[in-house]
């Protein structure tokens, strides 16, 4: 019996043994699986999605497009802006930086330039010159003050990853793809072909060249947009003839169909392409074609290519947030990113890729919809409300000039006004500071404003309304007094359409999803924000933070 007991003693201890050591003994399943490095990283940025879209047209999305994000990779249910302005040159600066304005310097797509008196957009750069095209396109991101996630890993890798931007627009493609691009390319509305800049190359590459020979603008554009279903089928939208739609010019109504070989005439022929769905299937050929190009993914070093899908927001913009267009251009675009999917597969390998998707801001719903709903909303006029601004201070200051320039949420005073003698003009600049801030609290639908001194004085981890505006502020760029309007107002030309930038979750509550090499399947609710997104892929990577990365890793990604 004794024998018969330390036997069994014995077998336990080597069966401990045996499990502690891992030796087989375990089922293969529960072997921890290693972590694959990716041999491509693809960044997406939807511009204008709100989160809500995700749940909103679900039932109609296909199983290989959002959806195959949503099932198979990691979703933060409760991901936000936590800045403002919410526009799209900030929002694509900070997905890729890590960082908010304050840090990274691109406060807005335009900002008023004290030094320069002239208002200047967040990419463009003087001593470059476009490439393919005699229009606009001299651009570079010098204006950006931090590296971005596709730098470190040009860093880290010796220069040897590539690194290529694409958007319809140029800060969309410029900003994302950083400061050591192997390229950057736009659409030109003027010629409707890919181009770049001086800032990444002296000529476009054999194959942008070869791509922009296909004419797929015009192939797009001579045909007519009719909606993918029925118009019936369209429950999660209102009314295909809205009231609160913009018209195209050329046509009557805001309805199905559109005839876009008649309207590219009249909305400036190739231009008119970044109005439709089809916007969003260039730039998806485009990144094809740069993969196959520039051989994105073939080797042992990582790659990085950056997709910025802006016809959704030009569409958005002039139709509203609850048009059939809206939705019908977001069905397509599904379509379009299970094709991407599906290519990514063949070219790199299912399993060997990493791609992240996100949005630069959301989108407020029609503020006229809302009022005839009884909903609190409005338009903040900002010519009038400068002008009264002006006549009041001409009271207390008469025949100086104290606004240089007031750009909707920002107010520069003119310093020149009261140089002088330190302590007396010390206590007119103070003087004027109050009466700004009183006149602009008195007039309808500003919620609150904050003068200069207030934000650099704030803690930046602030919560709530002031806390966004700190991280929005950069005292060397912003102006002297920053207005927040009340939920639902905007300074919106029209009575159709809508528009973003506030710090409201309808401009804030973002989707960023994660999927493919090192991401684990899942979800979760806890609050993260989007400078998270860059130091979660950096911590896949096993590479340094972007240089003004604020953001932290997704833990439940990376642990």
């Amino acid at each position: 019996m004794f024998l018969t007991r330390k036997k069994l003693q014995m077998k336990s201890i080597l069966m401990v043994a045996l499990i502690a050591g891992g030796i087989g003994s375990l089922p293969a399943q529960t072997q921890p699986s290693p972590k694959l490095e990716p041999k491509l990283v693809v960044g997406i940025v939807v511009d204008q999605m709100r989160q809500e879209y995700l749940y909103r047209y679900d039932k109609k999305f296909g199983q290989q497009g959002f959806k195959r994000m949503i099932n198979e990779g990691f979703m933060l249910k409760n991901a936000h802006y936590n800045y403002v302005p919410t526009e799209t040159g900030p929002g694509h600066a900070s997905i890729f930086t890590g960082a908010t304005p304050s840090v990274h310097g691109i406060i807005a797509n335009d900002w008023y330039d004290r030094t320069l008196k002239k208002n200047v957009n967040c990419v463009n750069d003087t001593t470059q010159k476009a490439v393919g095209t005699d229009a606009l396109g001299a651009v570079s991101p010098w204006r950006m003050l931090s590296t971005t996630l596709s730098d470190e890993l040009k860093l880290a890798t010796q220069k040897n990853a590539k690194v290529v931007g694409v958007s319809i627009k140029d800060r969309g493609a410029v900003l994302p793809a950083g400061h050591m691009a192997d390229g950057a390319y736009w659409y030109d509305g003027k010629t409707g072909s890919m181009i770049t800049s001086t800032y990444y190359k002296q000529t476009l590459p054999e194959w942008v060249t070869k791509f922009n020979q296909q004419k797929l603008p015009d192939t797009y554009l001579n045909q007519t947009w009719n909606p993918l279903l029925p118009l019936s089928a369209y429950t999660e939208s209102g009314p295909d003839d809205s009231p609160y739609e913009g018209k195209w010019r050329g046509k009557d109504k805001p309805t199905f169909p559109y005839n876009l070989a008649e309207l590219r005439n009249t909305m400036g022929v190739y231009n008119f392409l970044i109005s439709t769905p089809w916007g969003n299937t260039l730039v998806a050929e485009f990144a094809k074609a740069a993969i196959k190009g520039e051989r994105l993914g073939k080797d042992e070093v990582t790659d990085f290519l950056s997709i910025s899908f802006s016809s959704t927001d030009i569409i958005g913009h002039t139709m509203g947030a609850n048009a059939v267009e809206v939705e019908d251009t977001y069905l397509r675009l599904d379509k379009t990113l299970e094709d991407l999917f599906t290519y990514l597969d063949k070219e790199v390998g299912k399993g060997s890729y990493t791609v992240f998707l996100t949005s630069d801001h959301g989108v407020a719903d029609v503020p006229q919809y809302l009022i005839d709903s009884k909903v609190p909303a409005g338009y903040f006029r900002t010519g009038y409300v400068e002008t009264a601004l002006k006549a009041h201070l001409q009271k207390h200051f008469p025949g100086k000039t104290v606004i240089e320039e007031f750009a909707s949420d920002q107010i520069y005073i003119n310093q020149s006004a009261f140089d002088g003698d330190l302590r007396a003009s010390g206590i007119d600049l103070f003087v004027a500071t109050e009466l700004i801030t009183r006149f602009m609290l008195s007039t309808e639908g500003v919620a609150q404003v904050f003068p200069a001194t207030t934000l650099r004085q704030a803690n930046s981890d602030e919560q709530g309304i002031r806390g966004r505006v700190v991280r929005g502020f950069h005292p060397k760029r912003s102006g002297d007094i920053a207005v927040v309007l009340e939920p639902g107002w905007m300074a919106w030309g029209g009575v159709t359409g809508s528009t973003h930038g506030s710090g409201y979750t309808y401009d804030t509550h973002i989707p960023i999803l994660f999927y493919g090499a090192g991401v684990k399947q899942g979800s979760t609710s806890t609050y993260y924000t989007i400078t998270d997104i860059a130091p979660t892929i950096s911590s896949l990577l096993k590479i340094k933070f972007p240089s003004g990365c604020t953001g932290q890793p997704v833990r439940e990604i990376v642990d």
